[in-house]
């Protein structure tokens, strides 16, 4: 199929017609992004996961998956985030945080102002809809706990008002796993709230020699879609996918292995985890398996799907014993005897 500079999302979507727009999204990011298929595909696995929430003011509703990339500097983390941003032709804020950066200087600020002798709303860029907050670890706690409400519930609190975030909102955050001087390691309640943690490594040689060879400078960027297109197919995609409930069965008692060993027959893991991932992350899981199955070219989810996107899901979710960090066993290494354990369906 031809794919058009700038594909319209209809209200009558069709699978073919959806994979051709999701497809053309990639092959505009790979003009700019050498390799790397991988982090793309986990991008746009976030991008299009329909993910539930609730607010206190409103029914429940679905966004963006967040995601956590975490690489050393140079691997293109931001760079990927900003060619798929201008590829969806949506407003797109970068914050670069340092330990001194404030809560207002991410969510805004009351202005007095003189004139009308009253005080108005400065908004700060987290009024955006792709949000990317580079080197998110080295903000201080309190700025990092700024951020909690928007990634949550999609709205932000400023003095005695609440503003809606527009939809879609979606946070991109990096970090850099080498350094550990001058940090601050995210509380586990922001964790949780990161669909997906995606570890960016160095891409391979006859990539990196590729890399050489490219002229980034000579490449334009078309928009494919526009946020409004994303959100319609974010439904579409939720919708048209079918998972049975021997997946979400299977998803609960993924889960629940992480908290549980025993239950898996793997009571020895039990000495190497303090935590396991929280029901949150079950519909987090399920929301990314239906994306998965669809860059597949299906529309029904299969139990490779889950193990597919399990680790980039719960990695972060899960805490490991002090035994477990001191004999370097891994996040992954843990989900992996789990992903093993638990019979499929």
């Amino acid at each position: 199929m031809t794919i058009p500079d700038r594909v319209i999302v209809s209200s009558a979507i069709t699978m073919e017609h959806a994979a051709a727009i999701v497809s053309g999204l990639e092959s505009e990011i790979a003009k700019v992004i050498v390799g790397q298929h991988a982090l793309v595909r986990r991008m746009l696995t976030g991008l299009f996961a329909a993910i539930p929430f609730a607010t206190a003011r409103s029914e429940a509703r679905t966004g963006c998956g967040h995601i956590l990339l975490e690489g050393v500097p140079g691997v293109a983390k931001s760079l990927t985030a900003t060619t798929l941003a201008h590829a969806m032709s949506a407003r797109f804020q970068r914050i670069q945080l340092t330990p001194d950066l404030l809560p207002a200087d991410i969510l805004g600020t009351r202005i007095y102002d003189a004139k009308t002798a009253t005080f108005r709303i400065e908004q700060g860029p987290i009024f955006t809809n792709i949000l990317l907050a580079d080197e998110i670890n080295r903000a201080t706690p309190k700025t990092q706990s700024a951020l909690l409400e928007a990634m949550q519930e999609r709205q932000v609190t400023l003095s005695d008002t609440t503003f809606p975030l527009e939809d879609p909102f979606w946070v991109l955050a990096t970090q850099n796993p080498v350094e550990q001087e001058g940090v601050y390691p995210l509380p586990e309640a922001q964790l949780d709230r990161f669909s997906m943690m995606v570890r960016v490594d160095y891409p391979s040689a006859t990539e990196e020699m590729a890399m050489l060879h490219a002229r980034m400078t000579e490449q334009h960027i078309v928009p494919r879609v526009s946020p409004s297109d994303v959100t319609r197919l974010r439904a579409f995609i939720r919708d048209a996918v079918y998972a049975d409930d021997k997946i979400m069965e299977y998803i609960v008692r993924l889960g629940r292995a992480t908290r549980a060993p025993a239950e898996a027959g793997r009571g020895d893991l039990g000495e190497l985890l303090t935590l396991g991932v929280s029901p949150r992350s079950y519909q987090h899981v399920l929301a990314l398996t239906r994306v998965t199955a669809f860059l597949h070219g299906r529309a029904y989810v299969l139990p490779e799907d889950v193990k597919e996107i399990y680790c980039d899901a719960s990695r972060h979710r899960i805490a490991r014993t002090v035994r477990a960090q001191a004999e370097n066993i891994d996040a992954d290494q843990i989900l992996g005897e789990l992903l093993q354990a638990v019979p499929i369906p």
